[in-house]
């Protein structure tokens, strides 16, 4: 079994994003840059200067795609698009977050909400020449897509299957049923979503190794800590060969 793996700068969150690129380096030839917090990005220019394959994580803070509030699902599809943008540049897939809302009465008219901005990213996605799936959600109240019945609404549209998240909603055998474009690895013990290394949890990730083999998604170590990575690249590699 053989598959390559690709490394979130979710690790070296607190350190500046051309110093934790470099750090990463000797580690893999693809990372997942995180445009958020202290990764944020306001154009390309610090990933010019790697030769890595991207993938982009759109902010997700501050930003509910699935808004009531018309004003704020607006700007959140203008902030993803910027990342958009930054992502047709260095030839990168973005990964978005489907968004909530607030009060359970308002569920119906946040997924249509919902559908519009997914018609406007898909629009934008075009114009920028990229492309972008959604990440499945953990055990937060009111978020979508924690579950794979809610896989209808983001209708066709690419797919990551966020291992951590799965496993907090006690579904992540379900969603593994399904195609994935992409995936992130990250372990707990499904109460919190900790971002633990692989094997300090209780996911059995043997099922999620022959998902990724047996699709063509890229897998991505979405771990808190450096430290977490190492752990977490020697678990796979004893999983490869087992």
């Amino acid at each position: 079994m053989h598959f390559e793996f690709g490394i979130s700068t979710h690790c070296l969150s607190k350190t500046p994003l051309p110093e934790a690129l470099e750090m990463l380096a000797p580690l893999t030839e693809v990372v997942e840059v995180m445009d958020d917090g202290m990764h944020y990005l306001e154009n390309a220019e610090p990933l010019l200067s790697f030769e890595f394959e991207y993938f982009l994580h759109a902010p997700s803070r501050g930003v509910n795609l699935a808004s009531q509030l018309e004003p704020i699902r607006k700007a959140s599809v203008e902030v993803t698009k910027e990342c958009f943008e930054i992502a047709g540049e260095v030839g990168a897939t973005v990964i978005v977050h489907p968004g909530y809302y607030a009060w359970e009465a308002e569920r119906k008219q946040a997924e249509s909400r919902f559908a519009t901005s997914l018609e406007e990213l898909r629009i934008a996605a075009e114009e920028c020449q990229t492309d972008f799936f959604i990440e499945n959600m953990g055990n937060w109240p009111h978020f979508f897509l924690k579950c794979p019945d809610e896989l209808p609404l983001i209708d066709e549209q690419g797919f990551v299957l966020d291992t951590g998240h799965a496993h907090l909603n006690g579904c992540l055998n379900e969603f593994l049923e399904f195609p994935i474009d992409h995936f992130h690895l990250h372990d707990n013990k499904g109460i919190e979503d900790t971002h633990s290394a692989i094997g300090e949890g209780t996911i059995d990730f043997g099922p999620v190794i022959e998902a990724i083999a047996n699709n063509d998604g890229m897998p991505i170590i979405e771990v808190d800590s450096l430290e977490g990575v190492m752990k977490s690249i020697e678990a796979l590699k004893t999983m490869k060969s087992a």
